[in-house]
C-alpha cells in the first residue's frame, strides 16, 4: 500500500485492474486505492507478470502492506517472484515490485479440493462501498469462488464496469445496493444513471466527506505546527497580459483557448526554476531541491473537499500544454481517477480562488513542500503607470514560504519573477 500523502496511514483496495498472469509494463495502472481524500490509481514501476493479488478488494490495510507480487521478466511461472517494496517514506511513490532478489522456491499449492482460507477481516473499513472489476470484461468472466482475490467472508463479487464505478463515485450512488437488486448481473453506467435519477436513489453515506475534512485538518494542523511560515503579497497589473491573451485566443475554438489561470501557473513554473529554493521538500533536518517542477494545483471537489494533485514535469510544457494538463487534471480529480505520483510528487502548489470572488489568498503550505502561491480575483484598481493615473486590471499574488528553506529575500525574488513574466506573457 503506497503512501499517497504525507498523513496517509492506511488505504483500501477498491478495484484490481489486473489479475494473476497478466503482463504489466512500467507506468501501467494496476489497482485503484481509496484514501481519505480520493480514489487513487496505483502504478507499477517495473516490467513483469502479475503473480498473486495479496489484498482482496474492500480490505483496508496500513501503508507499506504488500498488495501484490510480480514475476520478474523471463522468470518461469511460479518462480522468481518479486515481492513488493517495503513501507515507503511518506510522500514517496511506490513500485509494484523492485528488482528481483535471488529466486526462492514457490510455496506449495493447496490441494484442489480444499478451499483456500478466508481473508482476515479488516481492522477498519474505508468509507463507501467497495466495488471490484475483474481483469477481463465482466460480462464474459464468471465470478470466481471466495479466496485471496475475492472479498472477505466468501460473499459474491460485485461486478462493475469502469464507467459505472466512475459515475457512482461522482454521483454518490451505492453500488452494493444496485448489485443487491440484481444478483449476479454486471452493474453498468446505465444502472448508475437510473439509480441517480430515481427519487429514492440509494446514496453512499457522507462518511467520505467527513473523512476528507479530517485528512485536510490533520495535514494543515501539522503544517501550522511544524512549518515556520512567512507570507508575502504583491499586486501585478495585467493589462498587457489579458490583451495578449485575447489576441492569442481570438481565432481558436473554445476548447483550445488558454485561460488566465494557465498564465499564472506557467509564470509560477518559470519562477520556480529561477528561484529553486522554493521548489522542493523539507525532509528531516534539511531542504531537498527538486530536479523538476511538478506543479501542485488545488482542485475543489463537487461534493465538497479539496485535493491538490500535481501536473508532473510542468517545466517541460509550453503554455498550451499546461492548459491542457490543467483541464485533464481537474476532470480526473473530480472523477476520482488520479494517479499515485500526482498525489505525492508536487514540488510547489498553486491555489487560485479568483473565480470565487476572493481577492487575496493567504495559504498554508502542504508538507513536505516549502512554498504555496495564491492568486486572487482580477479586479479593476486605480493604478499609476508612467505618471498617468487610470483603472487597470490587477491580481494579488501571495506567497507562503517555509522559513527553514528560504527567507523573505528569496520570496521577494520569486514574486518579482512572477510579476515580470505576467507583464511580458510572450516570454511564457
Amino acid at each position: 500500500m503506497p503512501a499517497l500523502g504525507a498523513d496517509m496511514e492506511h488505504g483500501t483496495v477498491i478495484e484490481w485492474l489486473v489479475g494473476p498472469g497478466d503482463r504489466v509494463r512500467r507506468g501501467d495502472i494496476v489497482a485503484v486505492v481509496k484514501t481519505d481524500k480520493a480514489d487513487i490509481e496505483v502504478e507499477v514501476f517495473e516490467d513483469g507478470v502479475v503473480g498473486e493479488l495479496l489484498v482482496p478488494v474492500g480490505v483496508q490495510v496500513p501503508v507499506g502492506t504488500p498488495l501484490a507480487t510480480v514475476l520478474a521478466e523471463g522468470a518461469p511461472e511460479g518462480g522468481g517472484r518479486v515481492p513488493p517494496a517495503p513501507a515507503p517514506a511518506a510522500g514517496a511513490p511506490v513500485a509494484a515490485g523492485p528488482e528481483p532478489p535471488p529466486a526462492a522456491p514457490p510455496p506449495a499449492a493447496p490441494p484442489p479440493a480444499a478451499p483456500p482460507p478466508a481473508a482476515p477481516a479488516p481492522a477498519a473499513t474505508a468509507p463507501g462501498p467497495p466495488a471490484e472489476v475483474p481483469p477481463a470484461p465482466p460480462a464474459t468472466v464468471p465470478a470466481p469462488p471466495a479466496g485471496p482475490g475475492s472479498p472477505p467472508g466468501g460473499r459474491p463479487r460485485v461486478r462493475v464496469t469502469p464507467r459505472a464505478r466512475r459515475l457512482a463515485a461522482a454521483r454518490g450512488v451505492d453500488l452494493d445496493a444496485i448489485a443487491a437488486a440484481r444478483p449476479g448481473a454486471v452493474v453498468t453506467g446505465a444502472d448508475v444513471d437510473r439509480a441517480a435519477a430515481a427519487p429514492t436513489a440509494t446514496r453512499a453515506p457522507a462518511d467520505q466527506a467527513r473523512a476528507m475534512r479530517r485528512a485536510v485538518a490533520a495535514a494543515m494542523s501539522r503544517a501550522n505546527r511544524e512549518i515556520p511560515h512567512y507570507h508575502l503579497l504583491h499586486h501585478t497589473p495585467l493589462s498587457h497580459a489579458l490583451a495578449w491573451l485575447e489576441r492569442r485566443n481570438g481565432s481558436r475554438p473554445v476548447r483550445e483557448r488558454v485561460l488566465p489561470v494557465a498564465l499564472f501557473c506557467r509564470a509560477v513554473v518559470v519562477a520556480a526554476q529561477r528561484v529553486p529554493g522554493l521548489n522542493g521538500f523539507w525532509r528531516g533536518d534539511g531542504y531537498e531541491p527538486a530536479d523538476a517542477v511538478h506543479l501542485g494545483f488545488a482542485v475543489s471537489l463537487r461534493d465538497g473537499g479539496l485535493v491538490a494533485p500535481a501536473v508532473l514535469d510542468a517545466d517541460r510544457l509550453d503554455l498550451d500544454g499546461l492548459m491542457a494538463a490543467l483541464r485533464d487534471l481537474t476532470a480526473r480529480a473530480r472523477g476520482g481517477r488520479l494517479r499515485g505520483r500526482e498525489m505525492t510528487d508536487a514540488t510547489i502548489t498553486v491555489t487560485n480562488l479568483g473565480d470565487q470572488g476572493v481577492e487575496v489568498v493567504h495559504g498554508v503550505i502542504h508538507p513536505p513542500q516549502v512554498a504555496l502561491v495564491g492568486f486572487g480575483k482580477v479586479v479593476e484598481r486605480p493604478w499609476v503607470d508612467g505618471g498617468a493615473f487610470a483603472a487597470r486590471p490587477v491580481v494579488a499574488v501571495s506567497l507562503a514560504g517555509d522559513h527553514r528553506a528560504s527567507d523573505g529575500i528569496a520570496g521577494a525574488r520569486f514574486l518579482a519573477a512572477v510579476d515580470r513574466l505576467l507583464q511580458h506573457p510572450e516570454e511564457l
